[in-house]
């Protein structure tokens, strides 16, 4: 394999290092911009076992990807999915391995999450308020996701982020309540514009919130000072002044980020989308199970798809029906 390529990049000079691994389509949640309240799951052989999603991590790193980010689904609802974490946590050329979870396994699962070698964790937060965190996720338990949050910070990892989706007419009036709680953490908080992706009849123009709007109304409390710090991602950083936090914003309908974008999302399913606001794809499982003993096959694949990447997601609020009709949860939160 001394012939590969040291990264990977796309038809438009930018580099991808940076993959999103869905390792579950299941979660204990079922948050309304995520997925359906009555979802059907994917039977258990049209999954990824964990041995290949280590697999496809392995080659993606040998291929110059130096972020992974594990996601759903709830990926700690998997069974046995410690076990991923720490056969990748280690890999030479990883530089950082990531989750992003809803928060309701933390108290059980964070020490062995940090042991493994997970970095930094992102939670999804949208309220502080029980009965509210209860209807956007239909079933979560704020009480349950509060005490993961805790045990996070009691081991000691590097980075923990809140990430929000507001929503106007429902969260939307809990922008300063979450940062402040933020703040009193000693953590972050990313605010993250809705994106048309899922049932077609999810009226998402009536419950959008512009994350120009949500920083102005941060504005009117706290002194927010713009950083250009990055997590590898699409967020744009601001300071709160005299604090520990700060605010990220991704902004995909009113800052369109694409021009920078460095990363690929591979499902629980293993298709490799090459933008979550696109339906291009490479199935990567065939060539995992037609191939046991040879990654060129595989590599290939990767390597080529950079040449379907696209220049942007072209998210458009004002059509009828959502960019994407596939759930939040089957591409990977």
């Amino acid at each position: 394999m001394d012939h590969l390529p040291q990264k990977l990049t796309d038809q438009f000079g930018r580099q991808v290092d940076y993959i999103r691994l869905s390792i579950t389509d299941r979660c204990d949640f079922r948050c309304q911009y995520c997925m359906a309240e009555d979802m059907t799951f994917l039977p258990r052989n049209e999954v990824l076992s964990l041995e290949e999603c280590a697999r496809l991590v392995k080659v993606f790193v040998k291929l110059g990807v130096t972020k992974v980010r594990i996601t759903g689904g709830e990926p700690l609802v998997r069974k046995n999915a410690q076990w991923l974490f720490k056969e990748i946590g280690q890999l030479n050329g990883l530089k950082e391995l990531v989750l992003t979870t809803n928060g309701s396994q933390l108290t059980k699962q964070a020490k062995q999450l940090h042991q493994a070698g997970v970095k930094r964790i992102n939670i999804s937060v949208d309220s502080l308020i029980p009965e509210r965190f209860k209807q956007i996720t239909r079933i979560g338990d704020l009480n349950k996701v509060l005490s993961g949050i805790d045990s996070a910070i009691q081991v000691g990892f590097e980075g923990i982020k809140l990430n929000t989706v507001l929503m106007r007419g429902i969260n939307d009036d809990e922008a300063t309540d979450l940062v402040q709680y933020a703040i009193d953490k000693k953590i972050d908080i990313s605010f993250i514009e809705e994106m048309p992706l899922g049932e077609v009849n999810h009226a998402r123009k009536n419950t959008f919130v512009s994350n120009t709007d949500t920083l102005k109304r941060l504005q009117d409390n706290y002194t927010l000072l713009p950083s250009t710090e990055t997590t590898g991602g699409p967020a744009k950083y601001w300071r709160v002044a005299n604090s520990d936090t700060k605010i990220g914003f991704i902004s995909p309908h009113s800052h369109n980020f694409c021009e920078s974008c460095n990363r690929v999302r591979i499902t629980c399913k293993g298709e490799l989308y090459l933008c979550l606001g696109q339906e291009d794809k490479i199935e990567l499982m065939p060539l995992l199970r037609d191939n046991p003993e040879n990654d060129m096959p595989l590599i290939e694949a990767i390597i080529n798809s950079m040449t379907i990447k696209p220049k942007g997601h072209d998210f458009d609020l004002q059509r009828a029906a959502p960019a994407v009709v596939r759930f939040m949860s089957h591409t990977g939160g």
